[in-house]
């Protein structure tokens, strides 16, 4: 049994890798421009993208391997859980863990770079007549990626010497085995741990900036995807408002008959003006016919229809995921403001929780959901995702700065090579920040023990597992601070959280940084949140002649019951009347 269900979590975490290099292959094929495609980077890409969330996504496995060695009914270790057998299956995702962050690390500090160097060392004109060989371009890129070889040799070496942190070793709060088991680590595993938590440390920066501004964003992305003038509509309106700009350019050169000094200067810049406006309302119409599917086949008129008719699906998905960002914000304010308050050592240790003081709703959804596997992971999987696509959704809204000078810019179909890699560095490094906020943040109970309890009764005899079945109140939830010789041998931490306990015991100022960033974050999405309900940004997603709209002003709410009606009118191909003028820079009805 326990054989089938162990293979049955890990079977699990095989499809769910085949999704997600699915969805790493969608991502690069939706960004990168057609005509500057590579198959070096769209391969590193790929590869490296998939990587970064199957690190994230092994933390529901985890969680199930090690809560399937107990039950959660009568807190009792099962079994066949013997101490060999649990050993064998923390070591076993010990390696995997070990082997996918080292991974990402060397993707990213290493591969990426030579790879974008790789690129910029390819020269047409050289390759073509001889002069660029395989060998040359491959010393080219080496050449420079020696700096990140460096660097990651001197992180291991700092990694490798640096003292454990004496206040740590001092503080009394930690002379539970939880603790000491954190302090308790070989040279190797510490150059690892050193490493891997400056890089979520330098990711948690940039998660604040870029996923913040997303998680806001990303609602609003699917909410804005549908026009709020539908596609008879806009075509009319677009009709008529250019019959009465040339109706006007009539009048003003009829105004010009017999003048020997031609137009006067008001009614010349009108008459330019006019001239400008009737190209981008010819180019609109021209769009609008397009996306009417005029002149087209019946298949391609019957997948706009199609296409209309699920567009409600993303306004209704749209209004649901923020919802849910807002859920998101609560839980991780309620688990900030608990670790500030109660955390066992505070600054010593990096605010480690001991156990939840305050109800914490996705905590809590996640610990019962965990009682059937697989309900949690595709609730992992789904949370995952949607902070992925919040940060992809930022970095496109941002762009890839330094300080306000602007270098590359993300856009669907106009990203080049090289700001792709930028921006898969940069989405790794977010990654492994995800990871430390879901785990440590958003879910930290389950996270560390999912669903396991234990018995807080003492046994009869000596070496007999205490019985709990007629005293229900008696069974506790496995927390650190559980000091019961019952809970040391059925409560087994979670791997990750065992990990990243580690990283910020060890290293506390990592620790601080990443936990009081998190309230920045949270800062930066209400700020953000708040400015969208009132003035929707400038998006480069989704939005009909993007080059010629300008960007708008109303709030996100007042044009939401109009684009329900835009679909309606896309649905029937009929368009309302409407008895007035149109706006010329964003094409919506404005009465006259």
């Amino acid at each position: 049994m326990a054989l089938i269900q162990t293979s049955l979590i890990w079977v699990t975490y095989a499809v769910a890798i085949v999704i997600l290099l699915a969805i790493a292959a969608i991502f690069v094929y939706l960004y990168q421009t057609p005509r500057d495609r590579a198959a070096s980077v769209t391969t590193v890409c790929i590869f490296t993208t998939s990587a970064l969330l199957a690190t994230v996504l092994l933390t529901p496995v985890d969680i199930a391997l090690v809560s399937s060695t107990s039950s959660s009914r009568d807190g009792r270790k099962k079994d066949w859980a013997t101490p060999d057998r649990v050993d064998n299956i923390v070591h076993t995702l010990q390696i995997v863990y070990y082997t996918l962050y080292s991974l990402d690390a060397l993707l990213c500090l290493l591969v990426v770079p030579f790879t974008y160097f790789w690129y910029e060392e390819y020269d047409e004109d050289a390759t073509a007549d001889g002069t660029q060989t395989v060998g040359s371009r491959l010393w080219g890129a080496f050449k420079y990626t020696i700096a990140f070889i460096v660097l990651v040799v001197i992180l291991f070496l700092v990694g490798f010497f640096v003292p454990f942190a004496k206040k740590a070793k001092q503080d009394k709060h930690l002379d539970l085995d939880f603790f000491k088991h954190l302090l308790d680590q070989n040279h190797g595993e510490r150059a690892l741990t050193f490493a891997l938590g400056l890089l979520i440390t330098i990711g948690t920066i940039i998660y604040v900036i870029y996923t913040a501004a997303g998680l806001a964003l990303l609602p609003v992305t699917l909410i804005k995807s549908a026009p709020s003038i539908s596609t008879p509509s806009l075509a009319a309106n677009t009709a008529s408002q250019l019959e009465q700009n040339r109706e006007r350019q009539r009048q003003l050169e009829g105004r010009n008959e017999g003048r020997e000094d031609g137009l006067d200067a008001r009614d010349r810049r009108e008459l330019e003006s006019l001239v400008r406006e009737e190209r981008t309302l010819i180019r609109r119409e021209r769009l609008a016919a397009e996306s009417s599917g005029e002149d087209r086949n019946w298949l391609v008129k019957s997948w706009i229809k199609i296409e209309a008719v699920f567009r409600p699906l993303k306004l209704i998905g749209g209004l649901l995921l923020m919802i849910i960002a807002l859920f998101i914000f609560t839980s991780m304010l309620i688990t900030g403001i608990d670790k500030a308050k109660n955390s066992v050592c505070k600054v010593g240790c990096g605010y480690i929780l001991g156990h939840i003081n305050i109800f914490q709703p996705i905590n809590w959804i996640f610990v019962k959901s965990s009682k059937v596997f697989p309900i949690d992971y595709i609730l992992f999987l789904l949370l995952v995702l949607f902070f992925f696509s919040a940060s992809v959704v930022g970095i496109a809204t941002v762009g890839i700065r330094f300080l306000w000078i602007v270098l590359f810019k993300i856009r669907k179909g106009h990203t080049s090579p090289q700001a792709l890699l930028m921006a898969t560095v940069m989405l790794t490094l977010i990654v492994l920040a995800i990871n430390y906020s879901v785990v440590m943040m958003v879910a930290p109970q389950y996270a560390t023990f999912g669903p396991q309890t234990y018995c807080d009764r003492a046994s009869r005899h000596p070496g007999e597992q205490p019985d709990c079945s007629n005293h229900h109140n008696a069974i506790k939830h496995c927390t650190e601070l559980a000091d019961n010789p019952v809970a040391k041998d059925v409560c087994t931490p979670s791997v990750v959280s065992t990990f990243i306990n580690r990283v910020t015991i060890n290293f506390p100022v990592f620790g601080v940084i990443n936990f009081w960033a998190q309230f920045a974050f949270l800062g930066i999405y209400l700020i953000v949140f708040i400015a969208t309900l009132f003035r929707t940004p400038h998006l480069d997603t989704e939005q009909l002649d993007a080059d010629l709209e300008e960007e708008e002003e109303e709030g996100l709410l007042a044009s939401t019951g109009r684009r329900f009606n835009a679909t309606w009118q896309d649905i029937t191909g009929r368009a309302k009347k409407n008895y007035g003028t149109t706006n010329s820079a964003d094409g919506e009805h404005s009465d006259a």
